[in-house]
Order: C-alpha cells, then structure tokens, then sequence
C-alpha cells in the first residue's frame, strides 16, 4: 500500500511508504528471494518500532511518577523552611531546664 499524498501535496514524486498490513499483503504476491529478505526487513522494522514505542510509554510513565514524588517533597521542604525561618524570627527562648524551689526550713 503506498500513500498518494505526495501527489496532492504537489510534491514532484510521492512518498513511499507501507503501513504494517500492506507489508504484510505484499509478502502474500512475492516470489523473488530478494523481496522476501526485504518484506522480513521491513516487517522486523515494524516490530522494533512497536518495541521502541512500548520503551518510551514506560520512561514517560516513570518519569511522570518521578516527577510527583518530586514535587511532594518540594512541598515537605518548603513547610521545614518555613518553620526553621518561623523559629528563627520568633522570640528567643530559654533552653534547659529548672529545679523546683528548695523547700522552706
């Protein structure tokens, strides 16, 4: 099956290309040692194809959760920064600790 986009695009010869079916019709009609090794040629690019595409869609789903666990902690960070820089403005306190009144004698 080849496109006959190029011709109405205006473009001075069309592009060839197959869709995945075609390739596989094709190898129904072919005789010839040759254009069987290119038809398996191309039907294994296709399945690379597919495999490549199946990588990305996994990177991407990771890199989408990565990218939530990122801002969650942005989140954390930014309220610890707020109270550190909330202790730090406030009044100064006492630190340690008393002993209670000695008992009257």
């Amino acid at each position: 099956m080849t496109s006959n986009l190029g011709v109405k695009m205006g473009l001075r010869k069309p592009p060839y290309a197959f869709t995945e079916q075609g390739v596989a019709m094709l190898s129904s009609v072919l005789n010839s040692k040759k254009a069987i090794q290119a038809n398996i040629s191309i039907m294994r690019a296709f399945v690379k194809l597919r495999e490549l595409g199946a990588q990305n869609r996994e990177i991407l789903k990771k890199l989408g959760q990565l990218e939530k666990r990122v801002d969650r902690h942005d989140a954390d960070i930014g309220e610890l920064i707020d109270a550190i820089r909330e202790e730090v403005l406030s009044e100064p306190r006492k630190i340690g600790f008393s002993l209670p009144p000695k008992p009257a004698r």
